[in-house]
């Protein structure tokens, strides 16, 4: 015959199978703080990627462009020696707001164009500038400044008729017209 030790639980040993069975021994408080941090990281990244960052619209205008019976605009060179574009709008006797920018590009070379392309312009959200880039507010690409007012279609800026006499910028009235109404007319089809 084989005899069979008897074990005696000692009181600590059975109120751990106790808590354990029932749930309400000490708990380890790492699985708290895991949950935690991983929720927090989730929320976070949620914001950054939903929210976090808003969509750029259209730059508001420098200046808004004389009315009346103006038929050019005069700039000042010196006005964009810090090489930031600077905006502009003319609303048109049809009532078109047209907006457009100058800057002075890398090369030194003073530029204008619409602030618009022939492929977002129903977007209506224009261009920001980041260094020596135009960035369209629509779909992300960027151009270089040096490519301003001489490269056209797609989404580059479109061009807009500047001429420079000395240390003056000549805008003419018809040309934003003529040029950028097509630009700016969000009700035609």
């Amino acid at each position: 015959m084989s005899k069979k030790k008897k074990t005696i639980a000692s009181p600590e040993s059975s109120e751990a199978k106790k808590a354990a069975v029932l749930g309400t021994g000490k708990k380890s408080k790492t699985p708290l703080i895991f949950t935690l941090l991983v929720a927090f990281v989730l929320a976070g990244g949620a914001l950054y990627f939903l929210g976090g960052e808003k969509e750029a619209g259209p730059v508001a205008a420098t200046a808004a462009a004389p009315q009346g019976n103006v038929t050019e605009f005069v700039y000042n060179a010196s006005d964009f020696a810090d090489g930031k574009a600077k905006y502009y709008s003319y609303r048109s006797p049809q009532g078109l707001n047209i907006r457009y920018f100058l800057l002075k590009s890398s090369d030194g070379v003073i530029r204008a164009a619409f602030d618009s392309c022939d492929t977002c312009w129903s977007a209506g959200k224009g261009y920001r500038q980041e260094g020596d880039f135009m960035v369209c507010n629509n779909c992300g690409l960027r151009f270089a400044s040096v490519k301003i007012n001489e490269v056209k279609g797609g989404c580059n800026p479109a061009p807009l008729s500047r001429t420079a006499q000395g240390d003056k910028i000549i805008v003419k009235v018809k040309d934003i017209i003529e040029q950028g109404s097509f630009y700016f007319n969000f009700n035609r089809s």
